[in-house]
C-alpha cells in the first residue's frame, strides 16, 4: 500500500458493468512531499488491483490546503479496447492513445464557406471532397 512515504487509499469503489470498468475515489497521502505524478499513481493502482497501468485512468486530483493530501478519481477498465471505446478522446490523448487530426484554421474556414454555397444533402459531398483534397 505504501512505498516510501506516499500512501494510496481508495474509497467509494464501484464496479460499473455497463462501461466495463471499476471506478473509485483515490486519496493520496504524501506528507512533506509535493503531489505525486499521475504516472506513479497509475502504476501503484495497477499493482493494487492486479492489472496493467495502460488501462488505469486517473484524473481530477486536487491537493488539500496545507498539502500532504491529494484526492482524485480513477477508472480501471477491463481491457484497452473497452477503454478506447468509452473513455473521452482528450483523456486518451493524455495517454498517447489518440491523435487528433491537424487541420489549419484556413482549411477549416475554406471548407465552411464551400459548404455554405450548397443546400441540402450536397453539403456532405462538398465537405467530403474538401477533406480528400486536404489529404493530398
Amino acid at each position: 500500500m505504501s512505498e516510501g512515504t506516499a500512501t494510496i487509499r481508495t474509497r467509494k469503489f464501484m464496479t460499473n458493468r455497463l462501461l466495463a470498468r471499476r471506478q473509485m475515489v483515490v486519496d493520496v497521502l504524501h506528507p512533506g512531499k509535493p503531489s505525486l505524478p499521475k504516472t506513479e499513481i497509475r502504476e501503484k493502482l495497477a499493482k493494487l488491483y492486479k492489472t496493467t497501468p495502460d488501462v488505469v485512468f486517473v484524473f481530477g486530483f486536487r491537493t488539500a490546503f496545507g498539502g500532504g493530501r491529494s484526492s482524485g478519481f480513477a477508472l480501471i477498465y477491463d481491457s484497452l479496447d473497452l477503454a478506447k471505446k468509452f473513455e473521452p478522446k482528450y483523456r486518451l490523448a493524455r495517454h498517447g492513445l489518440f491523435e487528433k487530426g491537424k487541420t489549419t484554421r484556413k482549411q477549416r474556414k475554406e471548407r465552411k464557406n464551400r459548404v455554405k454555397k450548397v443546400r441540402g444533402t450536397k453539403k456532405a459531398k462538398v465537405g467530403a471532397a474538401a477533406s480528400k483534397k486536404k489529404g493530398k
